[in-house]
């Protein structure tokens, strides 16, 4: 083929790449746009080969275009595109798994990216516009903020075998005064302490927290040491090895409770999905 029937191929190929994008199918270059498909292919006759080759060229060449459109709109729409999610021990540790999984199906052209991180620093990631949705613990009272309760849960001991209390079935707030408590570092664990430290001071003491750990599973490891006991939630039960005990606090006045937490301002993109699925779940009450 001469060079100057490449040139033009390629220029009528290109057009008719750009009608498609534009979902015209008007007149290209001075011809209408099948006649001009048409009468580039038909250049190639006498060439079998050459045609073949050409055709299926363009058929991969709109199909790749189409794709490109599709994702173009899902992206613009926020049906595709990427959704940051801040998560605490607890909530990966219940409700939240069964909540990704759902939502994933529902949108499988959304990619998550969850990101463990206390309640303390997904605010500032929130705030900073770091994160898309937080699972923190709360209520969270903040202008701007709507948040939505998808768990609550009752408050547990967790002790070692070998410990006094691991033969009971279950405790209450006195049961714990003077024993030395593990828990996490009381910046990073602030919402949590707002739960256990009233709930405490009402059974007439405060706990003596000797150790602190930086999550859930460094506060288990010091445990299971005999180092003292913990107060953690029921979802812990999930993870417990086979020489620790959880015991409920039957005495609790309060269960702790997991809410999903957005920025109302920053609702474009896959976070609007995700809110509109999260509104779609039944609210658990406290």
């Amino acid at each position: 083929m001469h060079r100057a029937e490449t040139f033009v191929l390629g220029r009528d190929l290109v057009a008719a790449t750009q009608a498609h994008i534009n979902g015209t199918a008007g007149v290209v270059f001075g011809q209408p746009l099948e006649d001009l498909t048409k009468a580039a292919i038909e250049r190639f006759l006498g060439r079998a080969e050459a045609g073949l080759a050409f055709l299926k060229g363009c058929r991969s060449v709109v199909s790749t275009v189409d794709r490109m459109i599709d994702r173009t709109r899902q992206v613009h729409e926020g049906r595709a595109g990427t959704l940051r999610i801040g998560y605490t021990d607890m909530a990966i540790a219940g409700v939240l798994p069964g909540l990704l999984k759902q939502f994933r199906e529902l949108h499988p052209e959304i990619t998550l990216k969850p990101q463990q991180g206390p309640t303390v620093a997904q605010l500032r990631r929130l705030d900073a516009g770091e994160l898309d949705i937080g699972f923190v613990t709360g209520p969270i009272s903040l202008p701007d903020y709507a948040q939505h309760c998808v768990q609550a849960e009752s408050f547990v001991c967790v002790c070692a075998d070998g410990h006094p209390l691991a033969a009971r079935d279950h405790v209450v707030w006195r049961d714990l005064a003077g024993l030395d408590i593990i828990h996490g570092n009381r910046a990073d664990w602030a919402h949590f302490y707002d739960y256990l430290l009233p709930q405490c001071r009402e059974a007439g003491f405060v706990p003596k927290v000797v150790q602190e750990g930086f999550n859930t599973a460094g506060i288990l490891g010091l445990v299971a040491c005999g180092m003292g006991v913990t107060i953690l939630t029921d979802t812990v039960r999930a993870t417990l090895g086979p020489d620790l005990r959880a015991l409920p606090i039957i005495d609790a006045s309060e269960r702790l409770k997991t809410m999903a937490l957005w920025h109302t301002g920053r609702m474009d993109g896959p976070a609007r999905f995700f809110v509109e699925f999260l509104q779609a779940q039944p609210e658990i009450a406290s």
